[in-house]
């Protein structure tokens, strides 16, 4: 059970972080987060587990195009021509969060939470998991538009999902 969260989480997402935080801490391996979409909530669920704070070595909420390129290392040209909401960036930032952690694995998120502009689709979110020594992980959802606070629940399952996933 979360600590502080709790009141806000759903059941599934509780039972969900609690069986991939035991996985990582019996395994030994430390994670860490890049975020944009999220702004720090998935960094915020994974620290919130008594007893299992060890596993997590640190968050980046990259938010801003100017964030993942000084936090995270994205190629300017790669957010230029991909865009900041999609795979190749959300690859890049995980691999950003691996190379600049002292992390075994990581996991990245950007995507719209809300409405944008017009030729933005709500709830369109791409993640990146990496293990040191494995092959990145990607994942591409459209949630739609269901709400910012939807959105970024329905993100921290789909982040839970790829880390149980990378976590083995």
């Amino acid at each position: 059970m979360t600590e502080t969260l709790s009141p806000t989480l759903p059941a599934d997402v509780e039972e969900q972080v609690a069986r991939v935080l035991k996985s990582v801490c019996d395994k030994g391996l430390t994670l860490a987060t890049a975020e944009s979409c999220t702004g720090g909530l998935l960094a915020s669920l994974l620290t919130d587990v008594d007893g299992c704070a060890h596993a997590f070595d640190r968050g980046f909420v990259a938010y801003t195009d100017a964030a993942k390129i000084q936090q995270l290392g994205v190629p300017p040209e790669l957010l230029r021509f991909q865009g900041a909401v999609s795979a190749p960036v959300a690859e890049a930032m995980a691999w950003g969060a691996l190379a600049r952690s002292e992390a075994d694995i990581a996991l990245a998120v950007t995507g719209f939470a809300g409405r944008g502009a017009a030729h933005e689709e709500p709830g369109l979110v791409f993640f990146g998991a990496v293990r040191s020594g494995w092959p990145i992980q990607t994942k591409e959802a459209h949630f739609g538009d269901i709400g910012r606070g939807a959105v970024r629940v329905a993100c921290l399952r789909q982040a839970l999902e790829m880390l149980e996933k990378v976590v083995g």
